[in-house]
């Protein structure tokens, strides 16, 4: 059964729980999950809200304005709806390393990540035969300095086109730029291959095991202007040993760095996550 989802978060306050509950009530829907949260620190409160469609008195066309409305006195900094039964459009960004996109789309196959992906982006042609495997279309942008700027102006174009909502950073070894990042705020997801902060630029987990860690890990985020200092979604670690390898950290950080990213584009996609201050409220 369709629902709607919204995600609010405002000044906190009483009454705010007792307004939305009753607006539901009042057009005949059925709360199906309603979770809250208060940032005591911040006076911020937060929550998402879930409910029936079917004998909603409100059309659907006219359920987001209507939300606006009654939310406009909260002075709310996010109050967005969605519909469960529309799928998100993704686009997944590649490189050369298959790991990720892989992962993400055999999941996508399988009906486990209820998306929708309409292309996939590369900088580099490796990956073309494995993305158009899965029959999704393979656009190439070789970026260089000089061909940046136009190159990312062309990507963007490109996504709007296809009404992509959200951008995956499968691996992608390229930095984008912040006019890019600002056309997507809170849009573009990463996987970072470390337990942020940790080990920077190239190699880590060679870094890593020159250090003798015990544990090596991945971060997921919202990609922000603050190069790999977003909002974080996902994170995770498994521990290692003097007995493993350059190669065996390489190949459990890669399985790390798979499950992580899906546990985060889950949570994004299901419409559980808020960003407040650099950080997110995840309900689940």
């Amino acid at each position: 059964m369709a629902t709607a989802i919204l995600l609010m978060s405002c000044p906190d306050r009483s009454g705010v729980v007792a307004e939305l509950s009753n607006f539901v009530y009042r057009n005949r829907g059925n709360i199906v999950h309603l979770d809250q949260h208060v940032d005591s620190e911040a006076n911020v409160f937060f929550m998402r809200l879930e409910w029936e469609l079917e004998g909603f008195l409100i059309p659907r066309k006219s359920l987001k304005g209507a939300i606006r409305d009654l939310t406009r006195p909260f002075e709310c900094m996010e109050s967005s709806v969605y519909f469960s039964d529309e799928k998100p459009r993704m686009a997944l960004f590649v490189s050369k390393d298959i790991h990720c996109m892989y992962d993400l789309l055999a999941r996508h196959e399988s009906g486990e990540l209820e998306v929708e992906i309409p292309l996939i982006i590369g900088n580099h042609e490796k990956l073309r035969r494995d993305a158009e495997r899965f029959g999704i279309p393979f656009h190439h942008f070789p970026i260089t300095k000089e061909t940046k700027a136009d190159q990312e102006a062309a990507e963007i174009a490109l996504l709007k086109e296809n009404r992509i909502d959200t951008v995956v950073l499968a691996r992608y070894m390229q930095i984008l730029s912040d006019s890019f990042v600002a056309a997507f705020p809170n849009q573009v997801i990463n996987i970072h291959h470390s337990f942020l902060p940790a080990f920077i630029g190239a190699k880590p987990y060679h870094q890593a095991y020159e250090r003798g860690v015990k544990i090596i890990g991945a971060t997921s985020h919202y990609v922000t202007a603050d190069l790999d200092e977003g909002p974080i979604i996902a994170q995770d670690v498994i521990r290692v040993s003097h007995k493993k390898s350059v190669k065996d950290f390489v190949r459990d950080g890669k399985d790390l760095e798979k499950i992580v990213l899906a546990r985060a584009v889950w949570h994004h996609t299901r419409r559980e996550i808020l960003a407040y201050r650099n950080k997110t409220v995840i309900f689940r």
